[in-house]
């Protein structure tokens, strides 16, 4: 295994029996992004709805060797604006440690392989305005930006 390559890298759907590894990964996805993680309090229903059928939440883990180093999500949505299917990545987080090694752009790849084979017109995504390397490589990739705010409200607490 090459962590410099990403050679031994290994990615692959994620089901219900990885909700241990998307916790411990969402959690530091969310510290570093200075949001609240609550997916530790619903953990059952993580698993259901990776292993719903049809599963509303797509999800990749990225692994080098035993090592558990990034992973990805994402759901299927339609636009009204488009009239069209599209993707939509809900997260691509790969560990400080593994950051410029390739495995974001693997984990990346894996979903937009799995949206063309989907069908979907797009694939959208969001990024903290902060994030300039994260803003970098999505632009390396050939992705536009639109200025938009994104806004939330728990309905569980309000």
């Amino acid at each position: 295994m090459d962590a410099e390559t990403g050679e031994g890298l290994a990615i692959r759907r994620a089901g219900g029996n990885d909700v241990p590894a998307l916790l411990s990964l969402g959690a530091e996805h969310a510290a570093f992004e200075r949001l609240p993680h609550r997916a530790s309090q619903r953990a059952g229903a993580l698993a259901l709805a990776l292993d719903g059928e049809p599963p509303r939440l797509h999800a990749w883990i990225a692994r080098l060797g035993s090592e558990v180093v990034g992973y990805a999500s994402a759901t299927l949505d339609f636009s009204t604006l488009d009239g069209a299917d599209y993707l939509h990545m809900d997260c691509l987080y790969v560990r400080e440690a593994w950051r410029g090694h390739g495995m974001g752009l693997r984990l990346w790849a894996a979903v937009r392989d799995f949206a063309r084979a989907r069908q979907c017109a797009t694939m959208q995504w969001q990024t903290p305005w902060w994030n300039v390397d994260a803003a970098r490589f999505y632009r390396r990739l050939g992705a536009g930006e639109t200025a938009k705010l994104r806004y939330g409200l728990a309905l569980d607490e309000a």
